[in-house]
């Protein structure tokens, strides 16, 4: 059984710690407001007049969304006086009449920054610090030139450093097809990475200094500090690229400069290790030298690595639901969103760990809550050990809510799931039932759980169906009683 990745950006969330504090300050009504508030009335009207514009969606509920408004109204009051101007705006996605331009960018998570150029035609993610210097940085970054010059190497300097990826294009002259190519990725990927360009190899801090043919260079804090490519075509560029800024091995490192290479990690479609050790443990060299020389084992074959120290691992542990003295511990995670976890990891059990686990021989790991001592309230609690039992293989007509204790629309309909199981009481053929999504894996091929509170029911004859209707206690029970089976009706289907 499968269980479900519910967004990247979710777990994202887990793992991605914002190192910064962030002071939020009323603004006085008096005071004017300089990002934009746009919605689905005048979004396409206000884009289309403009070549760059910055647009946060956020809802309104959304805790990191309301540490950065001030941070984001900081930095457009500054970026107002650039020369060229940049403006920064802002949807609430969550509301209804926004629905249709949430859909359209693909949302996964609150908040979503997105960079939209020559009218909206070109989309890119912001990809950038999420306090008022960094924004105020990174934005004047994107409306310059996509690739620098470099001249001297002043200019280099100020180009690459030890705790980024930058990219470096070599010519012999700024024309031709190779140069022409190369800018075309440059602007591609602005967003994602710093792009220069140069005549002059002697001033790159790494690598050749004699360059007889077009090359890009792409210098890196990790592994290989730097790599060459002789390949001009964009694709194969990009490609690369691509490949090759991911570290080896990826450091489970909160500082904000970091945090790209934990998105990469994190956003890649491979299957992930990680492996979680307490960075003062006796054998901590081994432990990473072993590690490091897996991962080489494994590179191209679908795997992508991690490593981090118990203490900045919270988030892990709490994601996966496993106990923190179960360290040194390896976690994977498949494409289909499989967990496996080997607690108290000897080294020589690394190497034939993850050889059985890349031949099919583990079992899966799931993570769930205690199923309850009690479970008497209107509305039954159904965590992943439960699951089976009170809902898959249930003889019932079950509808199933799938929340999160954060989610302000769960709260608001919680009241009315309560009374609209007191009004199933006394028929014992209909459970209301409700599953934390965050304590508990979720089996995605047969939930689909794109957000919070997703409502599914299931009948007593294994028919599953997903309650999109309006969230009234009139519009659910209508539904239950249309799509319900009578005894009858499931005994006639088991015979």
């Amino acid at each position: 059984m499968a269980f479900s990745r519910f967004g990247s950006v979710l777990l994202l969330c887990v793992f991605i710690v914002l190192s910064s504090t962030v002071s939020i300050s009323s603004a006085s009504e008096e005071e004017k407001e300089y990002v934009l508030t746009l919605d689905h009335s005048n979004f396409s009207e206000i884009v289309s007049k403009h070549d760059f514009i910055v647009v946060e969606f956020y809802a309104p509920w959304c805790g990191h969304c309301q540490h950065l408004a001030p941070e984001y109204e900081k930095a457009a009051s500054v970026l107002s006086s650039h020369d060229p101007k940049i403006i920064l705006a802002k949807v609430d996605a969550d509301a209804e009449k926004n629905k249709e331009l949430a859909e359209k960018f693909e949302l996964q998570g609150f908040p979503t920054i997105k960079i939209l150029r020559k009218g909206g035609e070109n989309i890119q993610e912001y990809k950038g610090p999420r306090e008022a210097d960094g924004i105020i940085t990174y934005l004047k970054k994107q409306v310059g030139p996509a690739s620098i010059e470099i001249k001297t190497s002043q200019h280099a300097e100020s180009l690459v450093d030890d705790k980024k990826i930058s990219i470096i294009g070599i010519f012999p002259k700024f024309s031709g097809e190779e140069f022409d190519n190369f800018m075309v990725l440059a602007e591609k990927l602005r967003s994602d990475y710093d792009f220069g360009h140069t005549t002059n190899a002697e001033l790159i801090p790494r690598g050749e200094s004699s360059v007889t043919k077009p090359t890009l260079r792409l210098l890196k804090p990790f592994d290989e500090l730097f790599l060459d490519f002789t390949e001009f075509k964009v694709d194969a560029m990009e490609n690369f690229i691509e490949e090759s800024s991911t570290p080896l091995v990826t450091l489970f490192d909160q500082s904000p400069e970091y945090s790209v290479f934990l998105s990469k990690y994190f956003e890649s479609e491979d299957a992930k290790v990680m492996f979680l050790v307490d960075y003062s443990h006796e054998e901590i060299e081994n432990f990473r030298t072993i590690y490091h020389e897996v991962a080489g084992l494994y590179k191209g074959k679908g795997l992508k690595f991690l490593m981090g120290n118990v203490p900045d691992s919270q988030g892990v542990f709490q994601y996966f639901g496993v106990q923190e003295d179960l360290a040194p511990v390896i976690i994977a995670q498949n494409t289909d969103g499989l967990k496996y976890v080997q607690p108290n990891v000897q080294l020589s059990q690394i190497v034939s760990w993850l050889k059985e686990y890349m031949e099919g021989k583990l079992k899966p790991f799931i993570k769930s809550e205690a199923i309850p001592e009690t479970n008497d309230e209107p509305v039954k609690v159904v965590v992943a050990k439960s699951l089976r039992d009170m809902v898959l293989d249930s003889k019932k007509n079950v509808l199933l809510e799938i929340y999160a204790p954060w989610c302000g629309h769960c709260k608001k309909l919680a009241p009315i799931l309560d009374e609209v199981a007191v009004s199933f009481e006394k028929d014992p053929n209909v459970v209301i039932a409700k599953l934390d999504g965050t304590q508990n894996d979720i089996p995605s091929d047969t939930f689909d759980v794109k957000g919070y509170p997703t409502l599914y029911f299931r009948s007593a004859s294994g028919k599953y169906v997903s309650y999109d209707g309006n969230r009234t206690k009139e519009d659910i029970i209508d539904f239950i009683q249309k799509n319900q089976d009578t005894v009858f009706e499931s005994l006639k289907d088991e015979l």
